[in-house]
């Protein structure tokens, strides 16, 4: 059977999602053109470590064009999207692995989110011979989400991600940890409840 590879070029949307009550969360990506939708799950962490790298490699491509690159210092108004994910979200695997690239001849940034695969080695070096091959292997890997993005897309992408990452539950002013809304056990106070301010 030949690897899955869902591919938006280019997306009509681009987005990172929220399913479920702060705490409770499940994070997504979400792809969709015309009547096709492919939703994504991944981890919070991922979601923020894909907006900040997105960031980054953007700021890298105007810095070395000395400016003449398409991309927008920050996130444009007119492509901003603050729409909820499209329902139902489907989803078709969790992510494990993510790339970026900047496609300097189509000025398009290449997102890819392959699926979460086990792999069993018997040393790191095994284990990381088996993960390049993995990712090399184009005809039989893993299902993967392969979406190219102009750099108003890409950094608007970005921003809404931050807002989803943040969105979520406020920390503790004492041991940064997220606070329930009944309040958590400290560190920081030996172990009593601290309620939500």
């Amino acid at each position: 059977m030949s690897r899955q590879v869902f591919l938006y070029d280019p997306p009509d949307r681009f987005v990172a999602g929220t399913v479920g009550l702060p705490g409770r969360r499940t994070f997504f990506l979400q792809a969709s053109a015309g009547s096709r939708t492919t939703s994504v799950a991944l981890e919070k962490a991922q979601v923020e470590a894909l907006a900040e790298r997105i960031d980054e490699l953007l700021d890298e491509v105007v810095r070395r064009s000395g400016g003449s690159a398409p991309v927008p210092a920050v996130a444009p108004s007119e492509v901003s999207d603050t729409e909820p994910l499209e329902s139902p979200v489907e989803e078709e695997f969790r992510v494990g692995t993510m790339a970026l690239a900047w496609d300097g001849e189509s000025e398009r940034m290449v997102v890819e989110a392959q699926a979460l695969v086990e792999l069993e080695a018997d040393s790191e070096e095994d284990l990381a011979e088996a993960e390049e091959r993995l990712l090399q292997d184009d005809e039989n890997g893993p299902p993967m989400l392969r979406v190219r993005l102009s750099g108003a897309m890409a950094r608007a992408f970005a921003k809404r991600a931050m807002e989803v990452v943040n969105a979520g539950r406020p920390p503790c002013p004492l041991c940064s940890l997220p606070l329930d809304p009944e309040g958590h056990v400290c560190p920081r106070q030996n172990g009593y409840r601290r309620g939500a301010a």
